[in-house]
């Protein structure tokens, strides 16, 4: 073992780690900074890996279970459509944006609660009204995509004349030139020349 790691017993639960009653190596740094002065972790010892195998043995199945209930979420969300109205100028832009709290609160108003917010890897906030992908993922090989739309509160003005790029920005475009306009011969000046 190097001077960079350093064994311990996990007394907790550990996302990304391990479960109570599992020696892992971690950085030095990780153990001295948070997991032993949260008491999450401590030296090994025979004894106290044998006094945590009842709280292991449980928090198995509490993980079996979990991992059983998230399946079955993500084969239920497959062809999830969600439907958030916004404020937003003209353009396009919100005022604000839609969070990964915007979108775990919606999943859990029709029907999928218990949602948490770092299961929604929104890479940035969306800003724009659109259609979205997001992806939901519980573990590394638990991911469903989502569809997000953001639709506007009230109509957008349409106009012709303007055109936006990706970024909201207004191409600009030259204005079309006036048709010359025949100068009117009053008739009777007609009747003359003729």
């Amino acid at each position: 073992m190097s001077r960079r790691t350093i064994e311990l017993l996990l007394l907790e639960n550990v996302e990304n780690l391990g479960i109570v009653g599992d020696v892992v190596k971690v950085r030095t740094g990780y153990a001295r900074n948070y997991l032993l002065p949260m008491q999450i972790a401590e030296a090994p010892s025979d004894e106290r890996i044998e006094a945590l195998q009842a709280e292991r043995t449980a928090a198995l199945a509490r993980v079996a279970a979990q991992r059983a209930d998230r399946e079955e979420l993500t084969a239920r969300m497959e062809e999830v459509e969600l439907t958030l109205v916004r404020s937003c100028n003209d353009r396009g832009g919100l005022y604000g944006s839609v969070t990964q709290r915007d979108i775990a609160d919606a999943l859990a108003q029709v029907g999928y609660p218990g949602i948490e917010i770092r299961a929604v890897r929104l890479p940035t906030s969306i800003r724009r009204i659109g259609d979205y992908e997001v992806p939901i993922q519980f573990e590394a090989d638990l991911r469903v995509d989502i569809s997000v739309i953001v639709e506007p509160d009230q109509p957008l003005e349409e106009r012709e004349e303007m055109e936006f790029d990706d970024e909201g920005e207004l191409i600009e475009k030259p204005e079309p030139k006036p048709k010359p306009v025949a100068e009117e011969v009053p008739a009777e000046e007609a009747a003359a020349e003729g």
